[in-house]
């Protein structure tokens, strides 16, 4: 599913009242305050849905598979999603459907 994906569902749940455009704008703002708010370090959790985070991965040492030469990875900082229970149950529906 792309963005135009999601933009286009979105505008049929919510009816005939919004343009397309609108909640397009409305799309855009809601992934740049999740963008915001994981640059911030600030967690983000939807009931039903998820939670965002960022965690902090430690240093470790890797191999260049060109060289086999050992190489280190410094720390850094990744976003994580986690799902609710609620999705996970509904996911794993798909599993008992068979796709």
């Amino acid at each position: 599913m792309t963005k135009a994906d999601l933009v286009e569902q979105v505008a049929e749940a919510i009816g005939p009242g919004i343009t397309k455009k609108d909640c397009a704008l409305v799309v855009d703002g809601f992934l740049n305050a999740v963008k915001l708010a994981l640059s911030d370090g600030e967690n983000i959790e939807i009931r039903g849905f998820g939670t965002f985070k960022v965690r902090k991965r430690k240093t470790r040492m890797a191999r260049n598979p060109r060289t086999g030469e050992a190489v280190e990875v410094p720390s850094r900082s990744v976003p994580v999603f986690k799902p609710s229970k609620q999705l996970r149950a509904r996911v794993e529906k798909i599993d008992e459907i068979g796709f």
